[in-house]
């Protein structure tokens, strides 16, 4: 058997504090810069870097990266959901200028996608093909994955079996979350884990 960990890890704040971004490339504030520095430790053993192509996950990936010499891979299937009309935008703002469709999304989003805004199974199935990916590529390894709320969902949809929008509302993704994820490769299949969601102890 096989056991590969992922610890999946959002980026902190970003200049201009909370709003839909999706993708427009917003760097971290210095308080983002902070939150990341704190969401890793010195006994955190990685054997790779995966991260979104963004700046507010890949600057801090890149640097980690060079600092600890480890390889940093950026993966665009794990750039975030596209929001349309509403990037850029506080929650106050989208709610005076589209009505009640926010509430719609995130009731069912399956249905109600933001005007111009990527489809969520169109989102789920992109990461999730990144993610069987990197999964294989990756076997026995210790991963850090430094991306994105709806990216870490999307990857926790395909390791619990929930439907991607039941996904946006089962988990909460502060800045500067981490998980932990274990995927076994067995002589019956690829069997997946979450194995923390939160504060992290070290991998044993």
């Amino acid at each position: 058997m096989t056991t590969t960990w992922f610890d999946l890890l959002r980026h902190g704040e970003p200049d201009g504090g909370p709003r839909y971004r999706g993708h427009r490339d917003d760097r971290l504030s210095d308080l983002g810069w902070e939150q990341m520095g704190a969401a890793v430790r010195d006994d955190d053993h990685w054997d790779h870097i995966l991260t979104s192509p963004l700046a507010r996950c890949r600057a801090f990936a890149e640097a980690l990266a060079a600092e600890r010499g480890l390889p940093c891979t950026v993966e665009p299937g794990f750039k975030e959901i596209s929001f349309g009309a509403w990037e850029g935008l506080t929650p106050e703002q989208v709610d005076e200028r589209f009505g009640d469709s926010q509430a719609r999304f995130w009731r069912d989003a399956e249905r109600h996608s933001p005007d111009g805004g990527e489809p969520i199974q169109a989102f789920h199935e992109r990461v999730g093909a990144a993610w069987r990916h990197w999964h294989q590529e990756l076997a026995g390894q210790r991963v850090l994955m430094v991306c994105h709320g709806g990216v870490i969902r999307m990857v926790l949809a395909h390791v619990t079996g929930l439907a991607p929008g039941r996904a946006l509302g089962a988990f909460l993704v502060p800045y500067a979350n981490r998980s932990r994820v274990r995927l076994d490769r067995t002589e019956h299949g690829p069997l997946a884990c979450l194995v923390q969601h939160g504060t992290l102890e070290p991998t044993p």
